[in-house]
Protein backbone atom coordinates (compact mmCIF):
# COMPACT_ATOMS: atom_id res chain seq x y z
CA UNK A 1 0.00 0.00 0.00
CA UNK A 2 1.27 3.52 -0.65
CA UNK A 3 0.06 7.19 -0.37
CA UNK A 4 0.77 8.89 -3.78
CA UNK A 5 0.64 12.46 -3.54
CA UNK A 6 1.13 15.48 -6.79
CA UNK A 7 2.58 12.88 -8.89
CA UNK A 8 0.46 13.12 -11.92
CA UNK A 9 2.90 15.80 -13.53
CA UNK A 10 6.19 15.46 -11.30
CA UNK A 11 9.46 15.77 -12.61
CA UNK A 12 10.47 14.78 -9.59
CA UNK A 13 9.61 12.48 -6.55
CA UNK A 14 10.51 11.90 -2.71
CA UNK A 15 10.20 8.98 -1.86
CA UNK A 16 9.83 8.93 2.20
CA UNK A 17 8.09 7.01 5.18
CA UNK A 18 6.92 7.54 8.81
CA UNK A 19 7.82 11.38 10.27
CA UNK A 20 9.85 11.87 7.51
CA UNK A 21 6.65 11.48 4.66
CA UNK A 22 5.39 14.44 7.12
CA UNK A 23 8.25 16.58 6.91
CA UNK A 24 8.41 15.79 2.94
CA UNK A 25 4.78 16.44 2.39
CA UNK A 26 5.14 20.32 3.79
CA UNK A 27 8.33 20.20 1.26
CA UNK A 28 6.13 19.35 -1.40
CA UNK A 29 3.37 21.72 -0.49
CA UNK A 30 5.97 24.82 -0.76
CA UNK A 31 8.12 23.57 -3.39
CA UNK A 32 4.85 23.44 -5.54
CA UNK A 33 3.57 26.65 -4.25
CA UNK A 34 7.19 27.75 -6.13
CA UNK A 35 6.56 26.20 -9.48
CA UNK A 36 8.35 23.20 -9.01
CA UNK A 37 6.86 19.71 -10.22
CA UNK A 38 7.15 17.85 -7.43
CA UNK A 39 5.29 14.86 -6.19
CA UNK A 40 5.55 12.42 -3.24
CA UNK A 41 5.59 8.66 -2.78
CA UNK A 42 4.42 7.43 0.60
CA UNK A 43 4.96 3.74 1.34
CA UNK A 44 2.76 2.58 3.95
CA UNK A 45 3.75 -0.34 4.19
CA UNK A 46 7.58 -1.70 3.70
CA UNK A 47 7.00 -5.02 3.37
CA UNK A 48 5.94 -5.65 1.29
CA UNK A 49 7.46 -3.00 -0.29
CA UNK A 50 5.01 -1.43 -3.09
CA UNK A 51 6.78 -1.91 -5.81
CA UNK A 52 3.52 -1.94 -8.57
CA UNK A 53 3.02 1.22 -7.24
CA UNK A 54 6.17 3.07 -7.74
CA UNK A 55 7.07 1.13 -11.05
CA UNK A 56 3.80 2.90 -12.46
CA UNK A 57 5.50 6.46 -11.68
CA UNK A 58 8.95 6.00 -13.24
CA UNK A 59 8.11 6.43 -17.24
CA UNK A 60 7.02 9.95 -16.53
CA UNK A 61 9.89 11.24 -14.31
CA UNK A 62 12.77 12.39 -14.51
CA UNK A 63 14.55 11.13 -11.03
CA UNK A 64 13.37 10.12 -7.37
CA UNK A 65 15.03 10.99 -4.32
CA UNK A 66 14.65 8.53 -1.06
CA UNK A 67 14.60 10.44 1.66
CA UNK A 68 15.00 8.63 5.22
CA UNK A 69 16.46 8.90 8.62
CA UNK A 70 18.36 5.84 8.48
CA UNK A 71 21.24 4.80 6.35
CA UNK A 72 19.63 3.83 3.07
CA UNK A 73 17.45 1.27 3.61
CA UNK A 74 14.34 1.68 1.45
CA UNK A 75 16.45 3.55 -1.05
CA UNK A 76 17.89 0.15 -2.08
CA UNK A 77 13.96 -1.03 -2.50
CA UNK A 78 13.74 2.01 -4.63
CA UNK A 79 16.40 1.21 -6.78
CA UNK A 80 15.18 -2.43 -7.32
CA UNK A 81 11.96 -1.08 -8.74
CA UNK A 82 13.52 1.66 -10.98
CA UNK A 83 16.49 -0.85 -12.18
CA UNK A 84 18.44 1.76 -13.93
CA UNK A 85 15.84 3.44 -15.63
CA UNK A 86 16.19 6.50 -13.80
CA UNK A 87 18.18 8.18 -11.00
CA UNK A 88 17.75 7.63 -7.60
CA UNK A 89 19.05 10.17 -5.02
CA UNK A 90 19.33 9.21 -1.04
CA UNK A 91 18.79 11.98 1.73
CA UNK A 92 19.57 10.25 4.81
CA UNK A 93 20.19 11.74 8.51
CA UNK A 94 21.09 9.31 11.34
CA UNK A 95 21.14 9.75 14.99
CA UNK A 96 18.05 11.31 15.89
CA UNK A 97 18.62 14.21 13.23
CA UNK A 98 15.70 14.93 11.98
CA UNK A 99 15.43 17.02 8.43
CA UNK A 100 13.52 19.99 7.92
CA UNK A 101 11.43 20.96 5.14
CA UNK A 102 13.49 23.68 3.97
CA UNK A 103 16.44 20.78 3.79
CA UNK A 104 13.92 18.48 1.79
CA UNK A 105 13.01 21.02 -0.38
CA UNK A 106 17.00 22.00 -0.70
CA UNK A 107 17.78 18.68 -1.77
CA UNK A 108 15.10 18.17 -3.91
CA UNK A 109 16.25 21.49 -5.84
CA UNK A 110 19.74 20.23 -6.44
CA UNK A 111 18.37 17.02 -8.06
CA UNK A 112 16.58 19.01 -10.70
CA UNK A 113 19.04 21.20 -11.14
CA UNK A 114 18.46 24.48 -9.04
CA UNK A 115 16.43 26.78 -8.03
CA UNK A 116 13.38 28.01 -11.03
Amino acid sequence: RAEVLHCEDAEVVIVAYGSTARIAKTAVASLRQAGVKVGLFRPITLWPFPTMALGQLVPQVKALLTVEMSAGQMVEDVRLVVNGAKPVHFYGRMGGMVPTPEEISAECLKVIGGAR
